[in-house]
């Protein structure tokens, strides 16, 4: 009688789906470290020096270094990323009203002839000519 074991990569199937896995697990694990990195430098309440040693922290170490900033500060890495994007939106709208100059009662075929210049003009994106048309019509 044998004692050989069979272990999964004795099958190629099985074989590829743990590299599969692997692989996968490798990549959010990038995705993470750089997701912690951009939040400890978006963190306004950290310090200078707080910032570096977190920042050495997660370098030197990075498995550790990411694992505990995430137990330590991770509950609030959502709410900054909130912040951050209606921080840029409100910047985008202010652009926007900036631009095209909706100070006076102008009618809504004014205000899109506008939109439209700056669009042309390149000032601002397809999607941000959408979003501000919508405003226009829906005001």
């Amino acid at each position: 009688m044998s004692s050989y074991v069979n272990l999964a990569y004795d099958y190629p199937v099985l074989g590829a789906f743990w590299t599969v896995m692997w692989i996968f697990l490798w990549i959010m694990w990038i995705f993470l470290l750089f997701r912690v990195i951009v939040d400890i430098f978006r963190d306004d309440s950290l310090s200078g020096w707080a910032k570096t040693g977190w920042l050495v922290f997660t370098i030197v170490l990075p498995f550790l270094g990411v694992f505990v900033y995430v137990i330590a500060r991770g509950k609030d890495m959502g709410r900054r990323e909130q912040k951050h994007a209606r921080a840029k939106m409100e910047e985008t709208d202010r652009y926007i009203r900036e631009t095209v100059g909706t100070t006076g009662p102008a009618s809504e075929a004014d205000q899109l002839a506008k939109l439209s210049e700056v669009r042309a003009r390149g000032d601002i994106s397809d999607e941000e000519f959408r979003q501000a048309k919508e405003k226009v019509l829906h005001h």
